[in-house]
């Protein structure tokens, strides 16, 4: 990497007060089919551009790095126009691909170190298994998408009261653009304006057009700057992340849950993934050639549910009139390193999207204008809120959390937001970089508080194991 491309993602780097900016989109507007010849000769343009942006990423994903500024390649009946805005999107389809398999393969990475230094200091589970890196295959373009500038689609206001906007969409035959007339909805007009001033804010000059079932929709965008309106000195709210509730915050609140109607729909959809393997197992024995996928249309379905449920759930926890002039601080949470004895556990961990709900929280900050700070997470849920002492056994189960110690009693999750609630600043958890340091430093905070409350000498409750003739007299 050179000096300059560095320079740049520095400056792209927000410290805290300083406006954010923030480029909004407003979706789904329909194109109006005045005349179908115009929208036809979309139609024609949709499955070339396709068909040359997919030539691209091929290419950016498997020989060459992305670059949008390349020389054109392929062979095709689009201009020169056409062609650069097929490469520049091309290029960021391959840049995104590119950097998550990066991300993920550093992931595979850390928790192959992590399996390797369990299996050497013999803490290995029994059925812990060795870590595998999955190939990622290129991104297939199925749905035309066109990411398009100002040199071959250009959108202009209207003169006529009927419409608001005329969209010139340049087209196959060269100095035959089509006009098509756009007419936005009231919600639309509504996001389009600004409260403030009343006017028009002002578009950005690239839009995008999408066909889905043979209908076109167009989507604008517009930058804003969101400044954070959160004083310094706001109280903190901590908000833990979880399955049985997704955002379960210090104030004792808790929002979305997917115990409810999405775990029996996982459970459904997991049998039925089940049974199409036995499926594709028997016809791959029998030496079938076209085996079915072990996809669905309804996992798809759920996987978009969830991730609903999850915005729905940060966005009563940010509108929430309790929480008015607060500052949050989350959980930097790690679910690719996260794992239970338990198959199912770990089929609820995948399906829950739990890696969701932090990147939702810091746009909720963002888009509000509300501070929001990642906090260390290491113990959260294992620390006392009380007396800092640290230790599994806190857990009796999922749910409750019971110091060994003090006798403490709460909600395990409103234990730990609590404990990530007071981790905002806090230095000296910050400079660890190993979880044994951190674990250590919350011992000696532990030993201060006993040494304040004058309970030097007393030590974590043990449990008795029960005997057969303990069992023996609570069955009668």
């Amino acid at each position: 990497m050179n000096e300059k491309s560095k320079q740049r993602k520095k400056k792209k780097r927000i410290t805290a007060g300083e406006p954010c900016p923030l480029t909004r989109a407003v979706t789904h507007i329909r194109l109006v089919e005045v005349n179908p010849g115009k929208l036809a000769a979309l139609d024609a343009l949709a499955p070339v551009y396709l068909a040359l942006c997919q030539q691209y990423v091929t290419l950016f994903c498997t020989t060459e790095p992305p670059n949008k500024l390349r020389d054109p390649l392929y062979r095709t009946p689009l201009s020169e126009r056409w062609h650069r805005v097929a490469i520049m999107q091309a290029a960021g389809i391959a840049r995104s691909w590119r950097s998550n398999r990066t991300t993920a393969y550093q992931q595979y990475q850390d928790d192959l170190e992590q399996y390797q230094k369990q299996q050497a200091d013999g803490q290995l589970a029994v059925q812990a298994k060795e870590p595998e890196f999955r190939q990622w295959n290129v991104p297939t373009l199925r749905q035309p998408c066109i990411q398009a500038n100002v040199n071959v689609v250009k959108l202009e206001e209207s003169h006529v009261e009927t419409y608001d906007y005329w969209l010139i969409i340049s087209t196959l035959e060269k100095g035959q653009p089509i006009q098509v007339p756009v007419k936005p909805a009231a919600y639309h007009k509504r996001a389009l304006t600004d409260s403030k001033t009343h006017k028009v804010k002002k578009l950005n000059s690239s839009v995008q057009l999408n066909q889905r079932d043979g209908v076109w929709w167009l989507t604008l965008s517009y930058d804003e700057e969101v400044t954070i309106q959160t004083p310094p000195d706001a109280p903190v709210v901590g908000i833990d992340v979880g399955i049985a509730n997704f955002v379960t915050t210090s104030t004792g609140k808790h929002y979305g849950s997917f115990h409810k109607n999405l775990r029996a729909r996982h459970k459904r959809d997991r049998a039925k993934r089940r049974r199409k393997a036995k499926l594709r197992s028997c016809l791959k024995k029998k030496g079938v050639k076209k085996l079915s996928s072990t996809s669905s249309r309804t996992g798809q379905k759920l996987i978009r549910h969830t991730r609903q449920e999850i915005t729905r759930a940060v966005n009563q926890c940010f509108t929430d009139p309790e929480h008015e002039g607060v500052q949050f601080a989350y959980e930097q949470l790690s679910v690719a390193s996260m794992r239970f004895k338990a198959r199912a556990q770990n089929a609820h961990l995948r399906a829950s999207n739990l890696g969701h709900i932090p990147q939702q929280i810091l746009w909720n900050s963002q888009k509000r204008g509300v501070k929001a700070t990642p906090v260390i997470s290491a113990y959260s849920s294992q620390e006392c809120s009380v007396c800092h002492y640290t230790d599994r056994k806190n857990r009796p189960d999922q749910r409750t959390f019971r110091c060994q110690v003090c006798g403490f009693e709460a909600h395990a999750d409103y234990n730990a937001s609590v404990n990530l609630s007071r981790r905002i600043g806090d230095r000296t958890l910050c400079a660890c970089k190993d979880r044994k340091v951190i674990k250590a430093v919350l011992m000696k905070r532990h030993e201060a508080w006993k040494q304040q409350q004058g309970m030097r000498n007393i030590r974590p409750a043990k449990r008795r194991k029960r005997g057969k003739s303990s069992a023996a007299a609570s069955s009668i």
